[in-house]
């Protein structure tokens, strides 16, 4: 593996880690404090704290009390809000579905609330490692100090806002809706209106390239291959689509060029597409689906036995599936000059319908809650179908279903 695509791959899955932004917000409290203790014992900060006697505090052992208790009191909160975390997500992965874990960890605003706290412990041991016993006041960082007191406030009301909100998180609508909104986010950024277009390279001399290691294909760098492929004349044509378990000497793809194509290309290449574990949705909305899916099926499995969440499921899917009927991830890249350059395979409504509200059909047909809804959600579908492109589809679900509603 090149460096180029082993920092590309660990660099998000820093990016997506838990730790990542509480990380950045550690470090920028820590500059806060540096900032505070310079402002604190420069000539101006003296001068403050000397015309200002409020500002001041003349006992070096009372500015250590202070700090002492905020660092252990802030300690003792972020240790229950993470505890809080971690609840949470085990009680998602086990009544919904493992996959949905992503996107709850990737929460940015209980990052940056983990953040806050771990800043401000990080800030109150900074300064309590500052503090003098020298008998003037002015030597003591008292509006670093004052600083801290407002910032542990501030932790308090976040902490209060925090409870509430974790719990909301949980919730079967609240996870639902967000994996539904992620989907439809990366389908409005990647989709275009469906075309017809088709590669035709199969007359140019080809090779193939093999996978070096089992893993999921996450796609790959689009604008650096196009740039390549336009710069060396070449074109590629990818053999499975995004989010596909591909193993270890599988062919996965076939480039194509006017003339001999060399093993500097080939590894220019291969190196360019990814391959590693995890459904992260801004990557391929598949990814969503499938976690819907899942949510759907868990919630109908006779553990959990709760269809009201699958038809939650239901409506979302069916409300992707609706933009999917009219749009598409291209399967032809262009390079700036309008050339087809790359194919790559992506699944179409059919494919997703398959994968999806199929299971979810065979799982709980004999349930009149799900058997009310997926006829309703049909036949809405079939009158949106505008073109009649799916006719065949609603003709042979909508009675299907009507006819297991009348045996029951």
């Amino acid at each position: 593996m090149s460096l180029n695509k082993w920092s590309r791959i660990y660099y998000n899955k820093m990016v997506e880690s838990i730790a990542f932004y509480p990380a950045l917000i550690a470090v920028g409290f820590l500059f806060l404090s540096y900032f505070m203790l310079v402002l604190d014992f420069s000539p101006f900060g003296k001068e403050l704290k000397t015309n200002l006697s409020w500002l001041s505090l003349k006992d070096a052992g009372t500015a250590r009390t202070i700090i002492s208790t905020v660092a252990g009191a802030i300690i003792s909160l972020t240790v229950f809000s993470f505890s809080m975390v971690m609840i949470v997500l085990n009680q998602a992965a086990s009544q919904m579905s493992n996959r949905v874990l992503t996107s709850m960890i990737e929460n940015r605003f209980q990052q940056v609330i983990l953040g806050i706290y771990i800043g401000t412990i990080v800030y109150a041991l900074f300064l309590l490692s500052t503090i003098r016993d020298i008998s003037s006041g002015i030597y003591v960082p008292a509006l670093s100090i004052y600083l801290l007191i407002l910032l542990t406030v501030v932790d308090i009301f976040l902490f209060i806002y925090f409870l509430d909100y974790v719990t909301q998180t949980v919730k079967y609508e609240t996870v639902i809706d967000r994996v539904k909104k992620q989907t439809y986010q990366t389908m409005e950024k990647d989709f275009e209106p469906i075309k017809a277009d088709l590669p035709t390279w199969d007359h140019l001399s080809a090779q193939e390239i093999k996978v070096k290691k089992s893993g999921y294909f996450q796609g790959f760098n689009e604008k650096k291959v196009l740039n390549y492929c336009a710069e060396n004349d070449l074109y590629i044509s990818f053999y499975f689509s995004q989010g596909t378990f591909i193993l270890e000497n599988t062919p996965c793809l076939r480039v194509y060029g006017k003339e001999e194509i060399t093993k500097d290309q080939l590894k220019i290449i291969s190196d360019s597409a990814d391959f590693f574990s995890g459904q992260p949705i801004d990557r391929s909305s598949d990814y969503g689906f499938n976690q819907l899916a899942e949510i759907a099926l868990k919630g109908l499995s006779p553990g959990i036995n709760d269809p009201a969440t699958a038809v939650l499921s239901l409506h979302a899917l069916f409300s992707l599936l609706q933009y999917k009927m009219t749009h598409e991830l291209p399967e032809i890249l262009f390079d700036d000059q309008k050339t087809a350059r790359i194919y790559r395979p992506t699944s179409t409504f059919l494919e997703s319908f398959e994968k999806c509200i199929v299971p979810i059909w065979n799982y709980g047909k004999e349930d009149q809650y799900i058997q009310d809804e997926l006829l309703a959600m049909m036949k809405q579908l079939k009158s949106l179908d505008l073109r009649r492109k799916f006719s065949s589809l609603f003709e042979k679900w909508i009675p299907k279903i009507e006819s297991a509603k009348k045996n029951n």
